[in-house]
């Protein structure tokens, strides 16, 4: 049970990874929808079960240079996004997405394209317990973090796409930090440059942002009606306040 809830924390840690909050910010901004994270984490996880049980190694090590030049893409289509100036769009929207845009899959690349030092603890455990049992901990912890942040991901692009003034700043904000780690994170590990090390502080940092700036776009919406209400009173024999 130790080893289990071990694995639960190991899975939330490595929600926070920048990788994790990185790919889905951007790609709520190409897919706003809100069930983004949740399938972003169950992707991943089931990469890393696989990884533990001892089977899926020679696949992934073929498809791991893949999944760097997907948050490099995610980069680029969100900073054609932020030069088009084009507000965020519906996540009623249902038409097509590119293969770019399915979360379930791009979690499972990024899996086998970037595994941190969580992610290697995990398999560490793996033979201590169960593999698929710790596996299902390590999701767990996983979906926790990952759904939640993107839930409120595909809150924030919504907001934005009513027009809500501080969402839609809090959005360009988010693209603008996006691109940065996009290609940041894409490129260091094109280039064999090893960032475990930082991955604990800058992932925490990133995830304190990220989550700061959200609330501050709800924060936005939830001033936006009681403004509203207001105006609609005019002063009357020099009262304000009463309905006209």
């Amino acid at each position: 049970m130790t080893t289990l809830l071990i694995g639960v924390a190991l899975g939330m840690r490595h929600g926070t990874d920048p990788d994790h909050l990185t790919a889905i910010d951007g790609l709520t901004r190409i897919r706003p929808r809100a069930t983004n994270g949740l399938y972003f984490a169950l992707g991943h996880g089931l990469v890393v079960t696989l990884l533990a049980v001892g089977i899926g190694r020679v696949l992934a090590d073929r498809v791991a240079f893949i999944g760097p030049w997907m948050l490099i893409v995610i980069g680029l289509i969100n900073l054609l996004k932020l030069f088009r100036n084009s507000p965020p769009r519906s996540s009623f929207i249902t038409a097509k997405r590119p293969i770019v845009g399915q979360p379930f899959l791009l979690g499972m690349l990024l899996a086998a394209g970037f595994e941190t030092a969580s992610q290697f603890s995990a398999l560490i455990l793996a033979g201590e317990t169960n593999p698929w049992l710790l596996g299902a901990a390590f999701t767990g912890g996983m979906v926790a973090v990952d759904g939640f942040d993107g839930y409120l991901a595909a809150s924030t692009q919504n907001l934005a796409a009513t027009g809500e003034a501080t969402a839609r700043k809090a959005s360009q904000l988010l693209g603008v930090l996006v691109v940065l780690f996009s290609f940041g994170l894409g490129g260091a590990e094109l280039l064999g440059l090893d960032f475990n090390r930082f991955a604990l502080p800058v992932g925490l940092t990133l995830f304190a942002v990220v989550i700061s700036i959200r609330f501050w776009a709800r924060s936005g919406s939830r001033r936006g009606p009681a403004t509203a209400d207001f105006a609609r009173f005019e002063p009357i024999n020099g009262m304000k306040g009463i309905p006209s």
